[in-house]
């Protein structure tokens, strides 16, 4: 599979540097959804569009036996590119800035290695290929792509459901597996704390939330380490604090805002009342507060089963140094919601350029080594073609 998708190299790159010029936001992905469905018409796989409002799913194989789904995104990020190279983006002020690219570019790959060996392969089952819309972010109506496409079906009658993500800061072709939870919940939180405010000078006079967050602060930040059990995952950090516009002058409001980082249902529920109860002491200091949770994502847990498929299959294509068995960090990633829908399981491919630069992951400078498409669409192929030929194993 991997000598065939090998072949396939010159057009994926092609196809890549294509949708990487040509970057769609979340929900806006027109112009992408349009290149994959006539890329899959012309491969003469049947193709249904407008899934989860601009997604695209096409199914292969035969009416019996299992399905198994295989997912990639397709939006981009609003960022500013600064990459001068020939697929730059033309769009300005957007980016494939996390590698949703190459994702839907080693799909489409896919649909090329199972579209042969439907040719050549007995078949007992079916492959449905999901091609995503909005992973990013929600809408105003807190729906993402996953969930906009499972609402509209596309996990249904789902046996089992795979999915892949780029790591571009990992050397090209390691290959990274981890079972259970391997990515985290995310949630955001907004807080107000409030008081009376007055002239600095006279600080006895009223109630100053500035002094009031100084309590709240480290409350906050000894949540993980006195609140939580240390063998529990969690982080809770602030991205942004605001108030006060004048040297002299106490202000009446301190706001706050910060992330919720955790893998497990109840360690979740316990960080929300813990982050919200750290604010409640303004309150003994004369002060208010209003608290704003904002839940996110759920964590992404990677079915051991499943996933040892994917280990399998990865190590005989590339070999068992490249596979890697190790936790993925803390981000999030709306697959997440697929894996609560039907067994599944994502890994990561390592895909670093070797210039010295480091291209993190939603910067204006991320970029891949395009010399791992034919072998992140191989794992996937391979995976699939295995599993309608009733040829898979764990390892």
């Amino acid at each position: 599979m991997l000598d065939k998708a090998t072949l396939l190299q010159d057009e994926l790159i092609n196809l890549r540097r294509d949708i990487h010029a040509h970057p769609e936001l979340g929900f806006q992905e027109f112009r992408t959804a349009a290149l994959v469905a006539d890329t899959l018409t012309e491969l003469g796989i049947e193709v249904q569009t407008g899934v989860g409002r601009t997604g695209v799913v096409a199914e292969m194989g035969t009416a019996n036996g299992p399905t198994i789904a295989i997912r990639a995104d397709m939006d981009a990020l609003p960022i500013l590119e600064a990459n001068d190279v020939s697929y730059r983006s033309q769009n300005e002020g957007v980016m494939h800035a996390c590698g949703h690219d190459s994702h839907t570019t080693m799909l489409l790959g896919v649909a090329h290695l199972l579209k042969q060996s439907l040719a050549t392969d007995e078949w007992h089952g079916r492959v449905r290929l999901l091609f995503q819309p909005s992973e990013e972010a929600f809408d105003e109506n807190g729906v993402s792509g996953a969930t906009a496409m499972i609402a509209d079906g596309a996990l249904d009658g789902v046996d089992a459901v795979i999915a892949l993500h780029v790591a571009s800061h990992e050397p090209a072709g390691q290959i990274k597996l981890y079972d259970g939870y391997a990515l985290a919940n995310v949630d955001a939180f907004e807080a107000w704390v409030r008081g009376a405010g007055g002239h600095g000078a006279y600080p006895h006079t009223g109630s100053d939330p500035l002094f009031m967050l100084s309590a709240i602060l480290p409350t906050i930040y000894a949540i993980p380490s006195r609140r939580i059990n240390p063998l529990r995952a969690c982080v809770v950090s602030l991205g942004e604090i605001t108030g006060g516009a004048a040297p002299n002058v106490i202000p009446n409001e301190v706001y706050v805002q910060g992330t919720i980082r955790s893998q497990e249902p109840d360690v979740r529920e316990q960080l929300w009342a813990e982050v919200e109860n750290a604010f409640k002491l303004s309150e003994l200091l004369g002060g208010s507060y209003e608290f704003k949770l904002s839940k996110g994502y759920p964590a992404m847990y990677n079915d051991p089963k499943v996933n040892g498929w994917l280990r399998a299959v990865a190590q005989d294509l590339a070999g068992d140094t490249a596979v890697v068995n190790t936790e993925f960090g803390m981000g999030g990633e709306d697959f997440a919601y697929m894996t609560q829908k039907a067994p599944g399981a994502m890994f990561m491919l390592g895909a670093a350029i070797d210039d010295g630069l480091v291209r993190n992951h939603h910067t204006d400078i991320f970029d891949i080594d395009e010399g791992v498409l034919p072998l992140g669409a191989a794992i996937l192929a391979e995976t699939a073609r295995r599993f309608v030929t009733g040829k898979l194993e764990n390892r």
